[in-house]
């Protein structure tokens, strides 16, 4: 003991020995000592240096303190001090590395002087992260050693649990993949993990969540498993206990934790959503009137909460599972609570701006969400739609960068396969809906397109773009906006005031100058006229366009104006391919003629492929979201890049065709549309006829019914007449036996003659009705047989062009159903088939 107090308490008289050599000794006796006592004050002398010599301890004491962990089972206290040792020497955590970089500082003796010698920090750092990866593969070179771990988190002893969750995060956080691994093969590693959630102790259920935070990073399987161990309604509740947006960390961490488990994770984003929690988010986003004074941890809760959202509607997430959210999240309420932050005072401009991200991803695509968007009104006087408001924010120079593009999505957002909204939109600027006295979003769209902000002037043109995509009807409706450039002036259309800007020379086209503002228009243009005869015809019309393009195109610029030569070689390409030739001047070949003369083919296709080449086109292509570092590089629009690709390989082609190829694709497409013709033709003529055969069939089964019950009349009639043939010879015999021992045997014969006619009548007429019968049987036999044969038939004619239509007519009629005539006994036996 003597030992240990030199150890731990004061210095002892003599030559103090190493730290190397003081750990070897207490790893002696850890390993040597049969009394208990005597290992556990070896251990905790051995967690007392480790933070020290952190090598040292590692290299040497290991194995010993994961024999202790196997061991000492019994001994909760010596079981704490080992797992708060091996996580010292283990964990990279920030006050480690501190003590790290202190100790770096160490003398070092120069011509017998000490010099100070200090490492340089990042050195410091990875030599740390370093050694606490090199000692986590040590550690769980053996798999045992992590399922032992596992085992000692089920202790519920505190010494024992906190610092077993603390190592295995450390673990975790090292070498991720392996101990996921190993957790996962190991039987119920993961429920014993998820149990740290239920303990009552705070320290070690917050620790326990920062564990499994660790533990379903980039796993799917282990997040599946999660979140089938009831981790959804757990964090919720603690979510709920600790105040919602209003609590602190462990709120976060929380939500941390949910995001892990959620985001693309399809399966665990079905299960949250069938279980009804989306319902259980709508309280977090409940905000009061006044907003002031948000704390740091707020903003980051709802931050996370937003985030949360979006990862149940993203657009990456599969069209059926985003629509289903969207549909739970508007019944709930979800989304009209959004919508009151969206429109709520006092909020950060940060939440403000992850709020209308988070809104514009709930209505993406869904026609009832954003109906109600298109309701939401500012509370204001007078009221105002919201997206009138918010595109005040977007054309607004002075409002924030991220505010802005976070209005661009919102507004590309609710016009995304929104045909009723786009026709709102463009409604606005129409001539005959214009009202003088309110701002709509059309007015601040054109306000935005020509203003002096290049960056209003891009997102007027992508959002009024958005307006029109996919919508044939909206192109030709925006051909007649016009609009009043000047006093005394005649107005021109909003499509000559586009080219204008690109094309004239007054102090509209120096402000178009700039590459941001003509990329915008440029693109509004190509969008426009895409697929839009009449649109294309408009723009053809104006005798300055097509010689501006060609001198644009042919021109050797700069690299900044590269883009802009590529978007002019698609807008003149899009001018070739969708060019119904009803302007003279203009018609597709000597549009291609004028190519191959002025630019060349070859060159033309070249400059074409600039847009794709670009730096930035890869980077827009990749999601819907306009998300940008600087507002010079917001060159792209997602939807755009679409088009691209779309036209770029078709207008490459009309290009290079010759007035040869065009003539014979004409007579292809004529040929084409011919063979369409008598396609549909047949298909009618087969819908007809389907209707016919399943008519027939109808038919068919009614008759085979009727068919039926005339068979079961015919067996009950023939019953009843060969019941009449046994009551006739029963009778005869009777009277014969009467005739004997009567002696008037005049009269009595002449009264059975009589009855004898009367009866003979009844038979003949019950054979004529059965022989009816059965020749009415027969022709219906016959009819069904003929039924049959022609839909047997029917597929041979339906496959032969020549093939006539062939109807069927059924006559005849079923008749009543025989009565049947009780008739008395004849005096002679008749003969014949019944």
């Amino acid at each position: 003991m003597n030992f240990f107090r030199g150890v731990m308490g004061g210095q002892a008289a003599g030559p103090q020995p190493s730290g190397a050599e003081t750990i070897q000794k207490l790893c002696d006796r850890v390993a040597s000592s049969t009394l208990l006592e005597d290992r556990r004050d070896a251990v905790r002398a051995l967690k007392s240096l480790s933070k020290k010599y952190r090598m040292e301890v590692g290299t040497q004491a290991m194995d010993h303190l994961i024999n202790i962990l196997q061991t000492d089972r019994s001994d909760s206290e010596i079981l704490g001090y080992a797992l708060d040792t091996l996580y010292n020497i283990i964990c990279n955590d920030e006050e480690e590395e501190q003590d790290e970089s202190e100790d770096a500082v160490t003398p070092i003796s120069v011509s017998g002087k000490h010099k100070n010698v200090s490492m340089p920090d990042e050195n410091a750092q990875k030599q740390a992260d370093d050694l606490g990866v090199q000692f986590t593969d040590t550690f769980i070179q053996d798999p045992e050693h992590v399922t032992l771990l596992l085992t000692l988190l089920e202790e519920f002893d505190f010494h024992v649990r906190w610092p077993g969750v603390k190592l295995l995060t450390a673990l975790l956080k090292n070498q991720g993949v392996q101990v996921q691994g190993i957790i996962l093969v190991s039987p119920m590693g993961v429920s014993r993990l998820m149990d740290l959630l239920a303990d009552s102790r705070e320290v070690i259920r917050n620790d326990g969540l920062l564990l499994l935070q660790q533990l379903t990073k980039s796993n799917a399987a282990i997040q599946k498993i999660v979140a089938f161990e009831n981790a959804f309604e757990r964090l919720l509740d603690i979510i709920t206990e600790e105040g919602s947006s209003d609590g602190g960390i462990v709120v976060e961490d929380c939500l941390l934790l949910l995001l892990n488990l959620l985001k693309n994770n399809s399966s665990n984003q079905n299960f949250f959503k069938e279980g009804s929690y989306i319902q259980r988010m709508k309280p977090w986003f409940e905000v009061g009137d006044d907003n002031s004074g948000w704390s740091a941890q707020k903003v980051t809760n709802l931050h996370l909460m937003l985030q949360l959202v979006r990862v149940m509607v993203s657009p990456v997430n599969s069209p059926g599972a985003t629509a289903s959210c969207q549909k739970s999240m508007y019944q709930c309420g979800l989304l009209q609570q959004l919508c009151t932050i969206l429109m709520a005072t006092g909020v950060p401009a940060d939440i403000l701006t992850e709020t209308i991200n988070t809104v514009s991803e709930v209505i993406r695509g869904s026609q009832v969400n954003q109906d109600y968007f298109a309701s939401v009104n500012a509370p204001s006087n007078p009221p105002r739609p919201a997206i009138v408001v918010l595109l005040m924010s977007m054309v607004n120079e002075r409002q924030p960068f991220v505010l802005r593009c976070a209005v661009l999505y919102c507004f590309q957002c609710f016009l995304y396969k929104n045909q009723k909204g786009q026709g709102e939109i463009v409604a606005t600027l129409l001539p005959s809906t214009i009202d003088a006295n309110s701002i709509s979003a059309g007015q601040l769209l054109c306000g935005g397109l020509f203003s002096a902000d290049s960056l209003s002037n891009w997102c007027a043109a992508v959002a009024l773009a958005h307006a029109l995509q996919d919508n044939l009807t909206q192109k030709e409706q925006l051909l007649r906006v016009q609009l009043a450039t000047s006093l005394g002036k005649p107005p021109v259309s909003l499509l000559q005031q586009c080219t204008n800007i690109l094309s004239q020379g007054d102090k509209i086209v120096r402000r178009g100058s700039k590459v941001q503002t003509r990329v915008g228009l440029l693109m509004l243009l190509c969008t426009w006229i895409s697929n839009c005869p009449i649109a294309v015809t408009h723009f053809l019309h104006n005798q300055e366009n097509v010689p501006f393009l060609t001198a644009q195109i042919s021109e050797n610029l700069g690299e900044d104006e590269r883009l802009v030569q590529g978007l002019c070689a698609l807008l003149l390409g899009i001018c070739i391919y969708y060019n119904d030739n009803s302007l003279e001047n203009y018609t597709k070949e000597k549009l291609k003629q004028l190519i191959e003369k002025r630019i060349g083919k070859e060159n033309f296709v070249e400059k074409l492929g600039f847009i794709t080449k670009h730096e930035l086109y890869s980077r827009a292509a990749q999601k819907p979201q306009p998300v940008f570092p600087s507002p010079e590089q917001m060159l792209f629009d997602h939807e755009f890049t679409k088009l691209v690709k779309e036209l770029e390989g078709m207008i490459t082609k009309a290009v290079h065709k010759s007035s040869e190829e065009e003539k014979k694709e004409e007579e292809v497409k004529k040929t084409l549309e011919q063979h369409d013709n008598i396609v549909t033709q047949y298909k009618e003529l087969i819908r007809e006829q389907d209707a016919q055969i399943q008519e027939l069939k109808e038919q068919v089964s009614s008759m085979a019914s009727q068919t039926e019950q005339m068979q079961t009349t015919i067996t009950q009639q023939v019953s009843q007449i060969q019941q009449h043939k046994d009551q006739y010879n029963i009778l005869k015999l009777k009277l014969g036996k009467d005739n004997q021992s009567q002696g008037d045997g005049s009269q009595m014969n002449g009264l059975q003659t009589e009855e004898l006619t009367q009866l003979r009548e009844e038979m003949e007429e019950l054979r004529k009705q059965h022989t009816l019968l059965q020749s009415q049987l027969g022709d219906k036999d016959a009819l069904i047989n003929t039924l049959l044969q022609t839909k047997a038939d029917e597929p041979c004619r339906q496959n032969t062009p020549s093939s006539r239509r062939r109807s069927v007519t059924l006559r005849g009629a079923f008749p009543q159903t025989a009565t049947v005539v009780t008739v008395r006994p004849p005096e002679h036996v008749v003969t014949g088939n019944s």
